[in-house]
């Protein structure tokens, strides 16, 4: 990745406003990370644009495209804007055939059986006339139904417009797959946070709009493609990218801790204050993967979904946002691995979401220098690398429980 340079119009994309003085003061307020308020007169301070609410059941595939707003993480992390969607409607609606279908094949062969069809059919030929009408939103829907079944077919590897793709991959998918990811400017979302991040919905309508990220913690989530078939329990894979978004979404203080400490000297009184917080935050994400691994181990699982598991894992695309996130703040994964291994997890994000963690990158320099002194103030960041290894250990034995055998048939559903 190109790397990016520092501008003053770059150190305020990565920069998140304090509430303005008006605004009531919530709970979650009371805990938000940060020693020192920040007023609009502040250089520092990004003011953000006026949103117009949307209602979250709203959806269109022929939603008026729009300019999308600089993505702030600190608002909800590497969530999408609004809830993602649940059912396509017109053409689209044979894309969402295929992706449940795929998703449950047994194996690669009936899956790719799936894409062969819908090619005879010339759905697939359809489907790409149809891309550039898509909005942003439901253009990240379609990414995610091609991610399943890209993943199913066993092409994750795939570089969609490389002519050797064409030796193993259907044409019109390989066309459609290209046309999509050149419609949300994404080349390698074929990977978790995809999979993951715009792959679920509450099991029930929210009475009011609330925030992307207290829905994604608070409400009950079912995904929308499921890797089981309907009628039967999820399957532990359903349970995994479930897990990830639950984790995206309680670790939505982490991101306003990475802007908190983003340019702050070691020194500073309030870093070992942002770090002990930091330290909190990532013990109780910790905690939250722990509460969901008695039920993904319980859970059903097929080779097929191992072989998923396997390939996603094989191309470094099972990394979350979130756990990226704090890397960046804490080095460890540039110290553990190398720059180049950092990049090859990052590849599988948005541009956008590249950018602010490359800027963190920089901006978290500072306090990283922690790491070669003394005193309590370096104990607290070694703290806070220690709870960061901890936490990646735990989403990793998540991982591999999911990826592990179950003995028995599928069980029946009740």
């Amino acid at each position: 990745m190109t790397p990016m340079t520092t501008t003053s119009d770059t150190r305020l994309a990565i920069r998140a406003t304090a509430p303005p003085a008006t605004a009531p003061r919530t709970a979650a307020d009371d805990g938000a990370p940060g020693a020192h308020p920040r007023t609009v007169t502040d250089p520092a301070v990004r003011i953000p644009a006026q949103a117009t609410p949307t209602d979250a059941g709203a959806d269109s595939a022929a939603d008026p495209d729009g300019a999308p707003a600089p993505h702030d993480p600190c608002t909800h992390g590497f969530l999408p804007e609004r809830p993602p969607v649940r059912s396509m409607i017109g053409t689209w609606t044979r894309l969402d055939a295929m992706a449940r279908a795929a998703a449950v094949a047994p194996d690669h062969e009936t899956a790719i059986a799936v894409v062969e069809r819908a090619h005879r059919a010339d759905e697939l030929s359809a489907l790409r006339q149809r891309v550039s009408r898509l909005s942003p939103r439901n253009a990240e829907a379609a990414a995610m139904r091609v991610a399943v079944i890209a993943v199913s077919c066993g092409w994750t590897a795939l570089d969609p417009q490389a002519p050797a793709a064409r030796e193993v991959a259907n044409d019109g998918f390989l066309e459609l797959w290209s046309a999509i990811a050149h419609r949300i400017d994404h080349d390698q979302f074929v990977a978790l946070p995809t999979l993951a991040l715009h792959n679920w919905a509450p099991e029930r309508k929210p009475r009011r709009h609330i925030p992307i990220d207290q829905l994604a913690r608070t409400e009950q989530l079912v995904p929308i493609v499921r890797w089981a078939p309907e009628g039967q329990p999820l399957s532990r894979l359903d349970r995994l990218m479930l897990a990830a978004t639950r984790l995206e979404a309680h670790g939505i203080w982490l991101f306003r801790l990475a802007d908190t400490l983003a340019g702050r000297a070691p020194d500073d009184s309030s870093t070992p204050t942002a770090l002990r917080r930091l330290v909190r935050i990532q013990h109780a994400l910790r905690a939250q993967l722990h509460s969901e691994a008695a039920e993904l181990a319980a859970a059903p699982a097929t080779d097929q979904q191992r072989a998923v598991l396997g390939a996603l894992a094989e191309q470094g695309a099972l990394e979350p946002p979130v756990l990226q996130a704090a890397d960046a703040v804490l080095g460890i994964g540039g110290r553990r691995m190398g720059e180049g291994r950092r990049q090859l997890l990052r590849r599988h994000l948005p541009a956008q979401h590249r950018a602010w963690l490359s800027a963190m990158d920089r901006h978290c320099a500072p306090v990283r220098t922690l790491a070669h002194r003394g005193g309590p103030d370096a104990a607290v960041y070694r703290e806070a690398q220690e709870s960061l290894i901890a936490l990646r250990r735990t989403y990793n034995a998540l991982v591999h429980t999911a990826a592990a055998p179950t003995t028995g048939p599928l069980p029946t559903a009740a």
